[in-house]
């Protein structure tokens, strides 16, 4: 099994095989509280425009996400897994855009299949990836906005790569890296009110979910549990 990592999107761009792409703060962590929560399926755009237009089509579908770390004006709700981790999304149709995660999938367009990456399906990831053995694992760490490398989705990415190698990745230390830096810091600073202390602690809550999460192409494409 040959493994590759790539950051950001044009690493998304460059991805092939089997393809995580990684959002740990915050698109898929809050992802899959959605699923976790009964939601049927999630359908991630791109595009603003496009999640409106799926809105004005579907006007009973939720809409999710942000730009710039805040909740889109008329979206149901931000991209926070805090907020969502208490809603009840039972039998409901979601559509998602952010800035770094939904981006990179629909940049991965050589992608064979395509996970979606956070700490709290870690290791359903690396199971998933183990029964269905691909030739080829490409682990794109998104980052900020998608342009600037993050310490999370880095670590995410060590985290998967040395649990396919039969390591310990060493999750403790990963997350008091990720704390320290202003990519974990700026949960705990009443500045920035956007981003919640909650969301760090749901986000860092490694292996809360035993599924993965898997895009399966159409138009729109949909994730749904795997």
């Amino acid at each position: 099994m040959q493994i590759l990592r790539l950051s950001l999107v044009e690493g998304s761009k460059e991805a092939r095989g089997l393809t995580v792409v990684i959002d740990v703060f915050r698109a898929f962590t809050t992802a899959a509280y959605v699923m976790a929560n009964g939601a049927e399926c999630i359908h991630p755009v791109g595009s603003l425009e496009e999640a409106f237009r799926l809105r004005e089509l579907n006007p009973d579908w939720v809409l999710m996400g942000e730009r710039d770390g805040k909740k889109v004006p008329g979206f149901d709700y931000g991209n926070s897994p805090y907020e969502v981790s208490g809603v009840d999304f039972t039998g409901c149709t979601v559509i998602q855009t952010t800035s770094a995660g939904t981006q990179g999938i629909v940049n991965a367009v050589e992608a064979e299949e395509i996970l979606l990456g956070s700490f709290v399906m870690a290791d359903a990831i690396v199971e998933y990836i183990k029964k269905t053995s691909p030739e080829t694992v490409s682990l794109v760490a998104m980052g900020w906005g998608g342009q600037v490398k993050s310490p999370e989705d880095e670590s995410l990415a060590e985290y998967i790569e040395k649990r396919l190698n039969g390591l310990e990745p060493g999750f403790a230390s990963m997350k008091q890296r990720i704390m320290e830096h202003p990519q974990g810091a700026k949960f705990f600073d009443p500045e920035q009110p956007e981003f919640v202390e909650g969301d760090f602690h749901c986000a860092m809550d490694l292996n809360r979910f035993g599924f993965c999460l898997r895009v399966v192409p159409g138009a729109p494409s949909s994730v749904e549990k795997a």
